[in-house]
């Protein structure tokens, strides 16, 4: 009975160190998986703190930033649209943040869709004038406050300033770059000039050239021209055309002219 009762005990104590032993691992892994939440908890709090001095300007001081695993969340309002694109550069540049969830809303002044449009194109069209803006071709559509830019740039120095136009521009809550910058070729850049010379050296067509617009505009990707803007009569889009297709290295010309007063053609 003895032998029986000293077994029992040692089993019963066996089995109880087991029990213990067994625990061990798991209250390790547990106290281990908190204090890394702890430790990812006191590092987001650390990013936002530093993504946030990265803002300490007066046109985000409605701004809020958190970070949760490397991404920052961005949320509150500005005046600009430029404003809310550069919070979101900004805090992309905080070292340890590895994305941008840019949730800032733009309450600036309420524009219609048609008068920002309207304001925009006109900007759009004086823009960079004196630095190859004939070449430009860029068009601009507004849906819900927010501002979509296509057609063609013959570089990116264009390109970004007409970005930089509709950013600036109270009203403006987005904005969608579409916009397809010309390929750089010393042969298109021949032809550009060549064709420009063609068409406003031609004397019906010599009073669009008085405008530092230009109306007609001159894209080129690899030989192939396209002609874009406003001319008064089918006779004048008619010419352009003609003197277009005849400068030499020219592959194709599409006329994307449009002619006042009629109703406006789909362009690409």
């Amino acid at each position: 009975m003895t032998k029986t009762m000293r077994g029992t005990g040692t089993w019963v104590l066996s089995a109880a160190l087991a029990g213990v032993l067994l625990s061990v691992p798991q209250m390790s892994w547990g106290a281990a998986r908190s204090s890394g939440v702890v430790a990812q908890s006191q590092s987001d709090n650390t990013l936002s703190s530093q993504a946030a001095a990265r803002l300490d300007k007066k046109q985000y001081h409605d701004v809020k930033v958190t970070v949760d695993n490397g991404i920052a969340t961005l949320t509150g309002t500005v005046d600009l649209y430029e404003y809310k694109s550069d919070a979101g550069t900004r805090v992309l540049h905080t070292k340890g943040v590895t994305a941008v969830r840019n949730e800032i809303q733009v309450a600036g002044p309420s524009v219609s869709d048609s008068q920002l449009r309207k304001e925009l194109a006109e900007k759009l069209t004086y823009d960079r004038v004196g630095y190859g803006n004939v070449f430009d071709a860029i068009t601009v559509s507004v849906q819900n406050g927010v501002v979509i830019l296509g057609g063609h740039a013959h570089d990116y120095p264009n390109r970004n300033s007409a970005l930089a136009v509709v950013a600036t521009t109270p009203g403006v809550e987005d904005l969608i770059d579409n916009i397809e910058v010309d390929p750089v070729s010393p042969m298109d850049s021949q032809i550009r000039v060549d064709v420009a010379r063609a068409v406003y050296g031609y004397p019906a067509l010599n009073k669009y050239a008085i405008d530092p617009a230009m109306p007609i505009r001159i894209s080129v990707q690899n030989g192939n021209v396209a002609l874009y803007g406003e001319v008064d009569s089918q006779a004048d889009k008619d010419i352009a055309y003609l003197r277009a297709n005849g400068v030499p290295g020219v592959f194709s010309v599409k006329n994307y002219l449009q002619v006042a007063g009629q109703p406006a053609e789909k362009t690409k």
